[in-house]
């Protein structure tokens, strides 16, 4: 009996100490880190060019922590089975076989033969506990909620979703937006999770301005880069880029409705997994997001608390913001050959939002065909550089007359695979400094 009790000891020592092991991803005191996601996903459920499976292996297998697949309109739930032509047709004639490659045959459900031959679409809960990894990788359920108002488009994402939300519409596009976010709103109060909703590629088709973003003030995320070659990232000679919208929006909203600025996120927004020349690749933009645990409401939570980073290459060590001192520092993990510029941007107080109105009988036919929903200039103090530092550490001390400070970093190096030719490896940090002024209105409910 000793020596059974000795070995039921062994026994029970080995079993006792292998979680410690086994649960490393998990520690007991965990400290905020840096988590690697993509929050704008597409797959065969809605217009994307793969299997929802395939997609997430390659962001798992290419360094990624978290995934929102976001499908328009759906999510990725239930029984759904579609021709294997139709996706040979979207995505290639070898999209099947390389499915079948990396799940095998006991996997990939088919049935039929010739043009009637189908595939079975595996939904999230199915699929995800293949590709999962606990404190490695996760997979978060989303939706783009694909709306459009004044017949322009409205796309929300809703990220950790537990039911799929209708488009809400609306007779303006800040009514649609409005009314989306608290769709999303509601099913976060009644589901008691953590929801993420942010405004999409607002310069796709211009259809989104500066003074929408500023109005819709329940919004406090949107995409300050969209991987997809097709979302006018840049603007052009009459619209303004991303960033100049981010920064208008942001002055009128503080200065004018004494409403929180907006967090910028960077998303691939990808469809196009087969190498397609002048595709919406993954890879291309993501958030890097410090929370203690990779769990769905962990990394909602921090998103939603502004602790964030947006990113097309660069990787930042740390960026604080001391409130005593008012000093944003940002401190960037360097590659190998590369040099940085870190420009310190922001609206000094002051500052006229109205804008000057645009006359159209002034524009060229084709720039007056163009214009869109665009009706005001804005100032070009607004989101000015305030000061430039070189180097892989930087540091801006507010000194009073700033409505705002956000720093941008541009690497020399260029991008892998370029949304456009000469793009160069960035991130951008989130406003600080600010304020909301007392006695604002209310936000409308």
């Amino acid at each position: 009996m000793a020596g059974a009790r000795g070995r039921w000891g062994m026994v029970v020592a080995a079993l006792l100490a292998w979680p410690a092991a086994a649960d490393d991803v998990v520690p007991a005191t965990a400290a905020p880190r840096w988590w690697k996601g993509n929050l704008h996903t597409h797959t065969f459920w809605s217009d994307g060019d793969d299997f929802p499976e395939m997609v997430a292996e390659w962001y798992r297998t290419h360094g990624y922590n978290f995934l929102a697949l976001s499908d328009h309109n759906v999510l990725s739930q239930g029984i759904r089975w579609d021709k294997e032509r139709t996706l040979r047709a979207k995505a290639g004639t070898d999209v099947v076989a390389k499915y079948l490659e990396r799940f095998g045959p006991d996997w990939v459900e088919r049935r039929g033969t010739g043009d009637d031959g189908e595939i079975r679409l595996k939904p999230l809960d199915e699929f995800r506990s293949l590709v999962e990894e606990r404190g490695r990788f996760i997979l978060i359920p989303a939706e783009e909620i694909t709306d459009k108002a004044e017949n322009v488009p409205v796309h929300i994402n809703a990220t950790n979703l537990r039911d799929q939300l209708a488009p809400a519409g609306g007779r303006t596009v800040v009514e649609a937006i409005n009314a989306n976010l608290r769709a999303v709103r509601d099913q976060a109060e009644r589901a008691g999770r953590e929801i993420l909703a942010h405004l999409n590629h607002p310069n796709y088709g211009y259809a989104i301005t500066a003074e929408d973003l500023a109005q819709a003030v329940l919004e406090r995320h949107f995409e300050i880069h969209n991987g997809h070659p097709g979302v006018n990232q840049r603007g052009d000679d009459l619209h303004p880029g991303m960033e100049r919208l981010w920064d208008i929006a942001n002055t009128i909203r503080l200065v004018d409705l004494g409403a929180a600025p907006l967090i910028g996120i960077a998303t691939d927004d990808s469809h196009a997994y087969h190498g397609k020349p002048g595709g919406s690749h993954p890879g291309r933009g993501w958030v890097m997001v410090r929370a203690t645990h990779l769990t769905a409401e962990k990394i909602v939570a921090a998103l939603a608390a502004g602790d964030v980073y947006a990113s097309t290459g660069v990787t930042l060590r740390d960026v604080t913001y001391d409130t005593a001192a008012r000093r944003l520092v940002v401190e960037i993990e360097p590659d190998p050959g590369a040099t940085y510029t870190v420009r310190f941007v922001g609206t000094r107080r002051g500052i006229d939002t109205a804008g000057t109105p645009i006359d159209p009988n002034s524009l060229d036919p084709a720039a007056r065909k163009n214009l869109g929903r665009l009706r005001n200039r804005h100032s070009e103090r607004i989101g000015e550089v305030l000061t430039t530092v070189t180097g892989p550490r930087a540091e801006y001390t507010l000194g009073g007359d700033e409505l705002y400070v956000r720093a941008i970093v541009t690497s020399s190096l260029p991008v892998a695979d370029p949304s456009w030719d000469g793009q160069v490896q960035e991130a951008w940090t989130q406003p600080v400094g600010w304020r909301v002024r007392e006695g604002a209105p209310a936000a409308p409910r």
